[in-house]
């Protein structure tokens, strides 16, 4: 996969939810994940977070309705029903969580300032 490839899937992805995103996120994702069916992040309390491609984030989210319950967010990752967010109002790298089935009815916790810190 060209590199080009990815930016113009980022910039797609930004069209389509209006808003930008994040600078360090949008670097992670060229240099890190690429076009891998998921990158995998070994946290430091031994948990494992599968970070989306890009070309499959927006089916991710659609199939869990994220916009609809959270529309300021975007999901990224996972860890089995822990998701990652992304808060795409704020116009920050910083990364969240929440479980998947809270969605809506408890506040994202904050996990790092950036993607690379995860």
């Amino acid at each position: 996969m060209v590199k080009q490839d990815l930016i113009d899937q980022l910039d797609k992805i930004e069209q389509l939810v209006h808003k930008s995103l994040p600078a360090e996120y949008k670097r992670f994702m060229v240099e890190n994940v690429r076009d891998t069916d998921s990158y995998e992040i070994k946290r430091a309390n031994g948990e494992h977070l599968y970070v989306f491609n890009c070309f499959d984030l927006l089916e991710r989210n659609i199939t869990y309705t994220i916009q609809e319950v959270e529309p300021e967010f975007l999901l990224i990752g996972q860890d089995g029903d822990l998701g990652y967010f992304l808060n795409l109002c704020r116009g920050t790298d910083e990364v969240y969580s929440l479980e998947l089935g809270a969605l809506g009815s408890l506040d994202m916790i904050k996990e790092s300032n950036t993607i690379f810190m995860l």
